[in-house]
């Protein structure tokens, strides 16, 4: 695996440059970085990390036969990984949708998946994840960070640790595209999935930034019901309605 591996000391961003290199390199490539000038999140937000501190790294998967309409699959599969990690530490997580993992109310990771898509089919993905690992002061400005060393009390070797994050994710990878992949992934996930079945408020985004009729910026009380074949969050509101909501379209209140 260590070849696989290509470690940076400064780099703008692991996965716009694995992007970038896509072509030339082979299936679960990985580029690391102790410090990314640009790191990137959900929807263009930025991913704070002191340098040395936490594991920032992209993986390039090459999956074969997906179909485009099942690209979340790929979601799915690195958060569970993510989970099996934390599990060895001692440390049960859960994934608030659709792919962060928080212990307790605690944000310790983030994940950008960045799918090529092709001929209706998933040529490539770069997935990018951002797991705080040593740090223990964090940008005020960050509603709920935690990293593993908090909650552990332990002190994480980057490169070593990277190994051991990795390996679960490339077993998952692995069954990819067995039966298991295509049923249990999805069951799995909900299993896991951060507040799933309680009622929580969450607010809607305005209907400026989400022109959808019943999508006002209210603040509402809901509770997840699951995820539709869109990877959009179904929510069942107070009055029995569901309704559906993409990235960004709904915010948890934590």
């Amino acid at each position: 695996m260590a070849d696989s591996i290509h470690w940076f000391d400064t780099i703008d961003s692991t996965n716009t440059r694995l992007l970038a290199d896509k072509e030339a390199l082979p299936d679960r490539s990985v580029y690391a970085a102790l410090f990314q000038t640009a790191g990137r999140g959900q929807k263009g937000n930025r991913w704070e990390s002191r340098p040395g501190e936490n594991l920032t790294f992209s993986i390039l998967i090459k999956p074969e036969g997906i179909p485009a309409r099942e690209q979340f699959i790929l979601s799915q599969v690195v958060a569970l990984g993510l989970l099996d990690f934390l599990r060895t530490e001692q440390v049960e997580a859960t994934i608030k949708w659709p792919n962060d993992i928080y212990i307790g109310d605690r944000k310790v990771c983030g994940t950008l998946i960045e799918p090529t898509l092709s001929g209706g089919l998933l040529r490539s993905a770069v997935a990018g994840i951002g797991l705080n690992l040593n740090q223990s002061a964090f940008d005020p400005s960050l509603p709920n960070p935690t990293s593993l060393g908090l909650v552990t009390g332990q002190s994480y070797d980057l490169k070593a640790t990277l190994t051991r994050v990795l390996a679960p994710i490339f077993s998952r990878c692995d069954k990819l595209y067995s039966a298991y992949a295509r049923n249990g992934y999805d069951a799995e996930y909900m299993e896991h999935l951060y507040r799933r079945g309680e009622w929580h408020g969450f607010e809607e985004l305005p209907a400026s930034d989400v022109p959808t009729e019943y999508r006002s910026g209210r603040r509402i009380e809901a509770r997840i019901l699951g995820i539709d074949p869109e990877a959009r969050l179904l929510l069942e509101h107070r009055d029995g309605t569901i309704h559906p909501y993409g990235f960004k379209e709904i915010k948890y209140l934590i």
